[in-house]
């Protein structure tokens, strides 16, 4: 990659996390990680509590870059060894 491209990398970074900023405030971590990811192709799974704006990032960003949003939402997963195999919780 050449300085020239990596300065407009740096640079659309720059734009896409200023358009975030603009919507979700205080959230420069999460956004620099989530970005962090989209240049390198990763996955990203946000997780954390109810109601700290893990959707409004993501639809932040899905704007910013005119991709589609699609949210996945699942259930706690827990792996524990079960007593009560003919109680019918398990």
């Amino acid at each position: 990659m050449t300085s020239t491209n990596l300065d407009a990398a740096r640079e659309t970074c720059k734009k896409i996390a200023g358009n975030i900023s603009t919507i979700m405030r205080g959230q420069s971590g999460p956004t620099r990680q989530l970005l962090a990811a989209l240049a390198t192709g990763g996955h990203v799974l946000l997780e954390d509590f109810p109601g700290t704006g893990k959707t409004t990032l993501a639809k932040a960003l899905a704007k910013s870059i005119d991709a589609r949003f699609k949210r996945v939402q699942s259930a706690i997963i827990c792996d524990v060894d079960c007593n009560f195999q003919n109680s019918g919780f398990c």
